[in-house]
């Protein structure tokens, strides 16, 4: 017992020591700290108060995560709210959505609402929709089996797991995935789903020195039957009027190889193709890329200015309709990236509530609506949202961030850093380890088909067969009042447009 009690005697003796000697680390090292507070003319607060101004930071640090997680109600974060991403998060893991009690939904100004029908479609009826198919001149059209797919997700941006998990849940959920201007990697190919194949500015995979069009690499890329579609992309909404941004930490030789450039230097792509400097090049490239591939080709952009839009319009008519993309990927000036300037994602490009609609009327009355196929893209994350789109013009939605969510994004807003704490955008083995694809790719699937199901459901209780029958009678807007009034009532493309069609352009040029 005695001994028992010295050896306990002498264990809080060391304990205390190494109490005071801590204690005395911390004295020395607040001191030091002082001292350089101080001395050092870099920063205000701690030159005027040393050691505690450094609290400051350490709260502005934590505070993001306080507010997510404490204060922030469902609906007010940003870009996306909890409400949002709790949806995208449970039709994820139960494929399969209901709320109880009533909506807690804030019905701002602007906010859509959906006409039901007094005479719904039953569900379980069976239907047979017209064939949709983009390209059918080409010598490979593509029918694609979802009207919802995963936008553009490059492997750089992303890592090798989110990847694989995207391309096993596309083929599980019938969805195609869009390579992103990154180039076609194994592991977009890896799932076997239908593939889209971008060609961003740099034109990489497929690329000369120059930045021009590699024909001998594209053709060898579309040997591969999964790649279905060619998307030639101008600008996103995250970032228009400039290139895409990989980090040179995240170059590593596996994708410096894929892209065709150098390793451990940041990939800056050109803000714009240097052989597609105004319309008649841009369609001379659509052309180079179609005869080359045999596939579909289409344009990806972020509309602002409308003349030069109407320019491409007056030049397609002038050329034919077959000089003209086979669709147009619309994206939304509040579109999302791994990184871009803050002007750029803040206050550059419009947005996709009044482009969409816009682009919709542009194209009607240039006679070009049948001829060019659109689809949406930019913060379309729910099936309200998804249906809404379908109201107002589009013929399909892509989107990225809500596949983000599906594969576990908590919105930490480390994209760029190479530091995601769920291994979505990270190169770090260590962070990746925690992504299980085989896991995520259901939750891929079960995104894809519930909101699939749920927009078709909209569709039903307005009375249409399909989402791609409602029209903009079957959307209601709420206003400043508080009162509903019909899309129709409330949306005119008069402000944005010259008093002359581009039909009607195009006849004068020819008189």
């Amino acid at each position: 017992m005695d001994a028992f009690a010295d050896f306990a005697a002498h264990g809080l003796e060391l304990l205390g020591s190494l109490f005071l000697f801590a204690i005395g680390l911390l004295v020395l090292g607040a001191l030091g700290l002082f001292v350089y507070d101080k001395t050092q003319t870099r920063n205000t607060i701690w030159r005027n108060y040393p050691v505690i101004g450094h609290f400051r930071n350490l709260f502005e640090t934590l505070g993001e995560f306080f507010r997510q997680y404490f204060f922030a109600m469902d609906r007010e974060e940003l870009p996306f709210n909890r409400a949002e991403r709790d949806w995208v998060k449970h039709v994820c893991e139960h494929g399969k959505d209901v709320v109880p009690f009533g909506s807690t939904k804030n019905y701002a100004p602007g906010s859509p609402i959906f006409a039901n029908g007094l005479f719904p479609k039953f569900d379980e009826d069976d239907r047979i929709t017209p064939p949709f198919v983009i390209g059918p001149d080409t010598a490979h059209p593509y029918q694609p089996t979802s009207f919802f797919n995963i936008s553009a997700m490059s492997y750089g941006s992303l890592s090798a797991p989110a990847i694989r998990a995207l391309s096993h849940g596309a083929q599980m959920a019938g969805c195609y995935l869009n390579t992103g201007e990154g180039g076609v990697s194994p592991y977009h190919l890896e799932g076997g789903c239908d593939v889209v194949y971008q060609l961003g500015t740099a034109k990489f995979g497929a690329r000369n020195p120059d930045a021009t069009l590699n024909e001998v690499k594209l053709a060898e890329i579309c040997e591969n039957p999964n790649v279905k579609m060619i998307e030639i992309k101008l600008s996103q909404g995250a970032k228009p009027g400039k290139g895409g941004i990989l980090p040179a930490a995240k170059v590593t030789e596996e994708i410096a190889q894929i892209r065709g450039i150098p390793a451990g230097v940041s990939a800056l792509s050109p803000n714009r193709h240097v052989d597609a400097g105004d319309a008649n090049e841009l369609l001379d490239l659509i052309a180079q890329v179609r005869r080359v591939s045999g596939r579909p080709a289409g344009i990806k952009f972020c509309m602002g200015q409308v003349g030069p839009v109407q320019q491409l319009l007056d030049t397609i008519l002038a050329r034919g309709p077959e000089s003209a993309p086979d669709y147009i990927a619309l994206d939304s000036g509040d579109g999302g990236t791994g990184a871009a300037p803050m002007p750029l994602i803040d206050s550059t490009g419009m947005l996709i509530e009044d482009s969409l609609p816009l682009l919709h009327d542009m194209l009607v009355a240039a006679g070009l609506r049948d001829r060019i196929k659109i689809i949406a893209s930019g913060k379309l994350i729910t099936s309200a949202d998804v249906a809404w789109a379908f109201c107002v013009g589009a013929d399909m939605v892509n989107n990225g961030r809500g596949f983000m969510f599906a594969l576990g994004c908590i919105q930490a807003l480390k994209c760029d850093k190479n530091t995601c704490p769920t291994g979505i955008t990270t190169h770090n083995p260590r962070l990746q380890a925690g992504l299980d694809p085989s896991n995520k790719a259901v939750r891929v699937r079960n995104y894809v088909k519930t909101l699939n199901q749920e927009v078709e459901m909209i569709a039903h209780a307005c009375g249409v067969d399909c989402p791609r029958d409602l029209t903009r009678d079957h959307l209601l807007v709420m206003q400043a009042s508080g009162r509903t009034r019909p899309f129709a009532k409330s949306w005119s493309p008069d402000r944005y447009l010259s008093d002359k069609t581009a039909k009607e352009r195009a006849r004068d040029r020819t008189n």
